[in-house]
């Protein structure tokens, strides 16, 4: 029986030290587990818990015009008030609130929940002028609040120009970020890099006496000198405006003014516009006696409508502009000249493919016409039969040349591109239309490029709106250099049309351009449209 106990005693022995080396092995694994598999993220746990780490936001570059001088867009600094709820004291909590909500006109018991959350940082405000957080500063000493409330430097976009030039610049959300225009388009250059102000604190988020605060400061954005003439692009919103209203313009209008040397986009307006700093307030009449109504899904369907750049973004029917492209195509082909007196005869009409399309004169047809006259004529079906002459798979390789094809690649958000018909799809008759620039869209934007190609000598140029990026900090420049597309046509080809335009303007339908002193080349878009099939 003895044996039996000692070798019972003996078992249980051997069971318990099995056990507990099991256990030990357990607990090795999971330590090691915990120190090689979640060891980084519970470190960066920790660190979370055991520091306050409040944000500060750099300046936004200053967007400037052409000249480097007027401002179009520029940061001013504000500050943001946040609170640490944990080291505010629960008998000044409802004090705290109070004098927040007063100061900054905020809701009491929204801030005073905000004040008794268990949590380590909450904001109170954003971008306030610096005489609202004097009023807080001198609240605290007098008070004698010494932790918990933080008042840190932070930056707010201003737009100098309301108004001016709002489709182009764009505008910035309440985080300071580009959310349209050259504001969203050179994001990167302009926001710069947030700084930090680091403490550490105690397991609950409280502050450790004498510990301190490692301060990282903010890096500012770059500043960026534009193509915009602010003088320019004054005048252009000025007349573009009253021509809108004068002339009942429901979906309103656009003007692009270019240099077609460099390519610098020197003004682009679009009406109506709106205001810069306050971007989300509608601006149409209509719209705002019935806003209220609105879903949220319609109010941002008006609000994208109305920052729509149409210049770049929207395309239309060009009409006889869009004769300087087959005439400029005819006359590189060799298929026409400038001045060949009696070349084409305008009978009122012309028929392609057994459908007769009439002459917008065609009740007193202009008879017989050179080249030039029928430009100064605006005569359809002088272009029509140089279309044909041309042939399709030619056409659209001049239409590729000259940019309509594909985006101009401007460096800002949302550009379109031309509406044309698949080549393979392109018979006689929708070949005769496009020759007189009908039955497809182009943006305004493409148009303003492929005329300009033809001012700069046959050659065309990436449109252009940034020309330099400043670093405040060194006062380096990085100048950004205009592109070259590539050669339309010759020189002698874009001397010929130029000439051309000159008529039509000296002589033909478009002498309400002209200005004493100046000379002027214009091809004006008809408003009459052409006459339906006979």
């Amino acid at each position: 029986m003895q044996v039996t106990a000692k070798m019972s005693l003996k078992k249980r022995i051997m069971y318990m030290m099995f056990v507990a080396f099991l256990i030990f092995i357990l607990l090795t694994i999971r330590i090691g587990f915990i120190q090689f598999v979640q060891g980084a993220e519970l470190s960066y746990m920790a660190y979370n818990q055991q520091s306050l780490d409040r944000k500060i936001n750099p300046k936004r570059g200053t967007i400037y015009d052409a000249t480097g001088k007027n401002i179009l867009a520029v940061s001013a600094t504000v500050e943001t008030v946040t609170v640490n709820p944990v080291n505010i004291k629960d008998s000044d909590k409802e004090k705290v609130a109070k004098a927040l909500s007063d100061i900054f006109s905020l809701d009491y018991e929204t801030i005073l929940k905000r004040v008794r959350k268990r949590s380590s940082i909450e904001t109170i405000v954003r971008k306030v002028d610096k005489e609202k957080t004097d009023e807080l500063r001198l609240w605290m000493k007098e008070n004698n609040i010494t932790s918990g409330i933080n008042i840190d430097e932070d930056t707010k976009r201003y737009y100098p120009n309301n108004e001016l030039a709002s489709h182009f610049i764009g505008f910035c959300g309440s985080d300071n970020q580009g959310l349209d225009g050259i504001e969203a388009k050179y994001e990167d250059i302009l926001k710069g890099s947030q700084g930090r102000i680091i403490k550490v604190t105690d397991a609950k988020g409280g502050e450790i006496e004498d510990s301190s605060e490692d301060y990282i400061s903010a890096v500012d954005g770059k500043d960026i000198v534009t193509t915009i003439d602010m003088t320019i692009q004054s005048i252009a919103e000025k007349y573009l405006k009253e021509a809108c209203i004068d002339n009942v313009c429901t979906d309103g209008g656009n003007v692009i003014i270019m240099n077609p040397k460099n390519g610098d986009v020197l003004a682009m307006a679009t009406y109506p516009s709106y205001n810069l700093n306050d971007p989300f307030t509608i601006t149409d009449d209509t719209l705002k006696s019935t806003w209220d109504t609105l879903t949220t899904t319609e109010k941002n369907i008006n609000l994208q409508q109305m920052w729509r750049n149409k210049a770049i973004a929207d395309t239309y029917e060009p009409g006889s502009t869009f004769k300087l492209v087959t005439a400029s195509a005819a006359l590189q082909e060799g298929i026409t000249q400038t001045d060949k007196a009696g070349e084409f005869t305008c009978t009122g009409g012309i028929e392609i493919a057994g459908v007769r399309m009439k002459c917008w004169r065609y009740y007193r047809p202009h008879g017989a016409e050179s080249l030039r006259q029928a430009l100064m004529n605006s005569c359809n079906p002088v272009f029509i039969g140089l279309g044909q002459k041309i042939g399709v798979q030619k056409y659209y390789s001049y239409l590729e040349k000259f940019g309509f094809l594909e985006k101009t690649g401007i460096e800002l958000p949302g550009e379109a591109k031309g509406i044309f018909l698949a080549q393979n799809k392109v018979g006689p008759v929708e070949l005769a239309t496009i020759s007189f620039g009908q039955r497809f869209e182009v943006t305004p934007l493409q148009m303003v490029s492929a005329v300009s190609a033809i001012a700069n000598k046959g050659i065309k140029m990436k449109p252009r709106v940034v020309k330099k990026i400043i670093n405040p900090l060194t006062n380096e420049e990085e100048e950004i250099s205009p592109v070259e597309v590539g050669r339309v046509i010759e020189e002698k080809t874009a001397n010929d049309v130029l000439s051309m335009m000159e008529s039509v303007v000296a002589e033909g339908t478009g002498k309400n351009a002209q200005v004493k002193g100046f000379r002027v080349g214009r091809k004006n878009r008809n408003i009459r449209r052409w006459s339906k099939y006979q």
